[in-house]
């Protein structure tokens, strides 16, 4: 006998929540390590549930970057002023690319021979402006929040950057401007972040924008970025692989951070996180054998 009745499992089946049974609220963790965890006779006779939680969702924070699939992707159009803000979320990217016209993503590649300082105001005497004598005067100006919507101010550099033509394929070998243009390593000694024409980009973390060259004006790009999975109540999902990692997590911040507790108890859960991360990441990674073999079937193929 099953321990669904008839219309128990079609609602199971047929349910419209589909895809999220492989993972579990970070609500559901802190209530099942409260049950388990906690109590007489056991490692932990008395825990508030706020430290439980603290370290649930430091765990989830930590997890996110290298192990979960926290992972977002946002397609988005460049706009005129080659500026666009950072989503709230972002910690890091993993990949920023150009979509063509048939739908298949070209990556882009940052640029580290440029940014975007803030251009101080300076006096006939070189000495800096400031505003009521506190903060520095941009040089600039404060940018026109309705082109740029929250941006504080664009430097000259920033500016040089964005009018630069960053493909060097229309122009001739014998050009006097050889070195005017964008052409860093890809007429001799290519570098193969720069010997390409998809289009580059900086990302400028003080100030949370994107600059893009200007050749990507109008063009369809996607960020993949990590977040660090705290957003809202409905991203704080662990996937079932990595449960009994977070429960390590939690006992480990709770006993390392409590006097009275054994220092053997203390490594003993130091180990048994580092081992249950390291097998959540094995499972996490998503190895089939099948393609795998496919792969490498491709690398052993001799070129022609």
């Amino acid at each position: 006998m099953g321990l669904l009745d008839g219309t128990t499992q079609k609602q199971y089946y047929d349910g419209t929540d589909k895809g999220n049974y492989q993972f579990v609220t970070l609500d559901d963790i802190i209530s099942s390590f409260m049950v388990v965890y906690v109590g007489e006779n056991k490692i932990l006779s008395k825990v508030s549930r706020t430290d439980v939680q603290f370290h649930g969702m430091r765990a989830i924070q930590e997890l996110s970057y290298d192990v979960l699939r926290s992972h977002k992707a946002y397609e988005q159009k460049v706009p005129s002023t080659l500026v666009m803000p950072l989503p709230q979320d972002y910690v890091n990217y993993t990949k920023i690319v150009r979509v063509d016209g048939e739908g298949i993503e070209k990556p882009l590649y940052p640029t580290g021979r440029t940014s975007n300082p803030f251009p101080i105001k300076q006096n006939t005497d070189a000495s800096y402006d400031f505003d009521d004598g506190t903060g520095l005067i941009s040089a600039r100006g404060q940018v026109d929040t309705s082109t740029f919507p929250g941006y504080p101010y664009r430097s000259r550099t920033s500016e040089k950057f964005n009018t630069i033509e960053a493909s060097n394929e229309d122009y001739d070998y014998n050009d006097t401007d050889y070195f005017r243009f964008d052409n860093r390593g890809r007429r001799y000694g290519l570098d193969p972040q720069h010997a390409q024409i998809n289009g580059t980009f900086y990302i400028d973390n003080s100030t949370g924008f994107i600059h893009f060259g200007s050749d990507l004006a109008g063009v369809t790009i996607t960020l993949k970025y990590i977040s660090d999975g705290l957003g809202t109540d409905a991203e704080m999902l662990v996937h079932k692989f990595c449960e009994e990692a977070i429960y390590k997590h939690i006992m480990y911040g709770l006993v390392s951070g409590r006097s009275g507790i054994p220092e053997y108890i203390v490594q003993r859960f130091k180990k048994e996180r580092f081992a249950e991360t390291r097998k959540a990441k094995i499972r996490l990674s998503n190895i089939k054998m099948e393609e795998f073999t496919q792969v490498l079937r491709g690398i052993s193929k001799p070129i022609k």
